[in-house]
């Protein structure tokens, strides 16, 4: 048992002494919840509930320079407000580093993973230079760049405390698995196809594991049967269904729900300063109404 599987074993929420499906919200404590957030965490509970299921939450605080401890002490308040309750323990991505390492280290053992020192402005130099900008969809697909440098050049590099990100090797990680699916309650079967993001990003110097690093392992450390969140964040479920099946993690049931937008068909968002569930106690709406709002009477 290497040190991943080991960190596996962590006690968590049980798939065997849940009869219904084991659901959660993972918000980032970046800023105050706002209706969006209230949706999205009403949405996973009631799934849970329906079915007596188990509803979890968790705190993706990796990034520190824009997690705050406030703004989760906040958060926590608004959820209770809300009628919220969950299974404890809270699971904090900020205190389960090792678990992300451990992962990380067990790609790189299969030779899927890489260093790449290129700047952001270096990558658009060298689309433009080779006179195309093919696009995923998070935007220009990384050209390979790093991925055709030498292993001494890498080290040389690594030694001289050039700051690098380490990179999936998306065509030698795809030739590793057979063709992919997952079940989703909206869409049915959905057949995978994570190359079309090109090499992601599973890690930076100043943040030790990418969003979709840790929440395909802390889904499986947890137990969760059914993912729900928002529309926006399906077409990252290709590359989270490839991260399982390189891992040997299980692959839950998912859910992707409608986002909530603002009277001028917006999506309300922090950066777009959405009423926030504070200010809206502080106007003296009640949790009732707030539910009923969002269609959960």
């Amino acid at each position: 048992m290497d040190e991943f599987e080991a960190s596996l074993r962590l006690p968590g929420a049980s798939r065997c002494e849940t009869i219904g499906p084991i659901t959660r919200f993972a918000p980032s404590p970046t800023g105050y919840l706002h209706l969006g957030h209230a949706f999205a965490a009403l949405f996973a509970a009631a799934a849970a509930a329906r079915d007596h299921g188990r509803f979890l939450l968790r705190i993706e605080d990796i990034d520190r320079r824009r997690c705050r401890r406030e703004f989760e002490t906040a958060l926590l308040e608004d959820l209770r407000w809300l009628g919220l309750y969950w299974a404890e323990p809270v699971r904090r991505q900020s205190e389960v580093m090792e678990t992300y390492r451990a992962a990380l280290a067990r790609l790189e053992a299969m030779d899927l993973v890489y260093p790449c020192f290129c700047s952001r402005k270096e990558i658009l130099d060298e689309i433009a230079a080779i006179g195309a900008a093919p696009q995923g969809p998070d935007g220009v697909i990384y050209p390979g760049t790093c991925l055709r440098l030498a292993h001494p050049e890498r080290r040389r590099r690594q030694a001289e405390g050039q700051p690098f990100a380490l990179r999936l090797n998306m065509t030698r990680a795809l030739a590793m698995v057979p063709p992919l699916t997952w079940y989703d309650r909206g869409q049915g079967v959905v057949i995978a196809d994570p190359g079309m993001f090109g090499d992601i990003v599973l890690a930076r110097k100043d943040t030790p594991a990418s969003y979709h690093l840790a929440v395909t392992v802390d889904d499986h450390i947890q137990g969760v049967t059914l993912v729900t969140r928002g529309n926006d964040l399906f077409r990252a479920t290709h590359i989270h269904r490839l991260l399982q099946a390189l891992l040997g993690l299980d692959t839950p049931d998912y859910h992707h729900h409608e986002l909530i937008a603002d009277s001028d068909g917006r999506r309300l968002a922090k950066r777009d300063q959405a009423p926030t569930l504070r200010a809206l106690r502080a106007a003296g709406h009640n949790p009732k109404e707030i539910r009923i709002r969002l269609g959960f009477s």
